[in-house]
């Protein structure tokens, strides 16, 4: 079988709506896949425009940002949500205020009229991470890098057998450093496939390279379709990707009029002729 796994690479800084938002649209041409990082007081100057921040995030996102009562969290809910509008209006070729956020089940975000483009987003105090990808599932999940993991409290959990075959053999700092990366890419992995906390952490395990997806025994779980990077951001966060291709046909042009459905096209249309 030919591997067609491509390298996930570190997620670009996007700081507010004025970030360079071609490469965005480069990455999910030339790869497939975006992931994109902000902090939240980038996007403070949009955060507190009026009327304009109604109209990009819409009536649902603009209502549930009425009952959240702290001013960081919906600050940051704002900001997660202008991010997610512009990355994945830089990667479809539409303004921000034409893409249209919807819900799943649990929570997980996905683009009305636009199902090719998978969406995943996660947050750690002031940064904001996501995710897009238009050959398959994909998930992020972001942590401060010097939080503490105990091995011993956490290994059962969290570890397969295989797994604490090898990082039992680490010394301490570096075996908790990398259960920490363990514990990210799991998470990840899950989100990616829609199932949070429903799916064991002990079910699937990872390789001392942190990129090949095993069983619980150590045994090869999936071949070439799954491709993992974990990097390091500025401000001391960890960010962990898993990216799905499940081997559709590449389409090079990734705007609006080959990726979106002619319903969700018309009403896209309809707004840009009236500036609305």
């Amino acid at each position: 079988m030919t591997d067609r796994r491509t390298e996930v690479g570190a997620p670009l800084l996007m700081p507010g709506p004025r970030a360079p938002w071609l490469r965005v649209r480069q990455a999910m041409a030339w790869h497939g896949h975006a992931v994109v990082h902000a902090y939240t007081e980038q996007w403070q100057d949009a955060v507190l425009a009026e009327p304009e921040l109604r109209a990009v995030l819409g009536s649902r996102d603009w209502q549930r940002l009425g009952t959240l009562e702290r001013a960081r969290t919906r600050e940051r809910f704002a900001a997660s949500r202008l991010l997610v509008r512009y990355a994945a209006g830089a990667a479809l070729h539409v303004p921000p205020d034409a893409v249209e956020l919807g819900y799943r089940p649990g929570g997980r975000p996905y683009l009305r009229g636009c199902d090719q483009v998978d969406v995943s987003i996660s947050h750690t105090r002031d940064l904001i991470v996501v995710g897009l990808n238009r050959r398959g599932r994909i998930g992020v999940d972001t942590e401060l890098a010097d939080r503490k993991v105990r091995y011993q409290d956490m290994r059962r959990l969290l570890c397969t057998p295989a797994e604490r075959r090898w990082l039992g053999a680490l010394p301490e700092p570096e075996r908790e450093r990398r259960l920490l990366r363990l514990w990210t890419l799991k998470e990840a992995y899950t989100k990616a496939l829609g199932q949070g906390m429903r799916l064991g952490f002990t079910e699937f395990g990872f390789g001392p390279d942190d990129t090949t997806l095993l069983t619980p025994d150590g045994g090869p779980a999936a071949y070439d379709e799954w491709a993992f990077g974990t990097h390091r951001l500025e401000r001391g966060y960890l960010v962990s990707i898993a990216c799905h291709d499940a081997g559709h046909r590449a389409v090079a042009d990734t705007s609006v009029a080959t990726m979106l459905d002619d319903g969700f096209l018309g009403e896209v249309v309809r707004l840009l002729r009236s500036g609305g």
